[in-house]
């Protein structure tokens, strides 16, 4: 996903180049740069969430060890 990511942002960035006389298209690519980041803002807010749940978890069973 990561791969992922990093691509579609290196594409924009081209595009946004190859398009940037076009005010309609600029502004059509400005919006979906900034969909991007929110699903991408939103798809790191989930692993981080994921990793405190296996923390927390991994730090409950390690305490009802002792």
């Amino acid at each position: 996903m990561e791969k992922f990511i990093a691509g579609v942002a290196v594409g924009s960035v081209l595009g946004a180049l190859l398009i940037a006389n076009s005010r309609k298209t600029r502004a059509l690519l400005q919006r979906g740069q900034e969909e991007l980041k929110s699903r991408v803002d939103a798809y790191i807010d989930e692993k981080l969430a994921a990793m405190d749940r296996a923390d927390a978890a991994e730090a409950k069973k390690q305490s009802a060890a002792k």
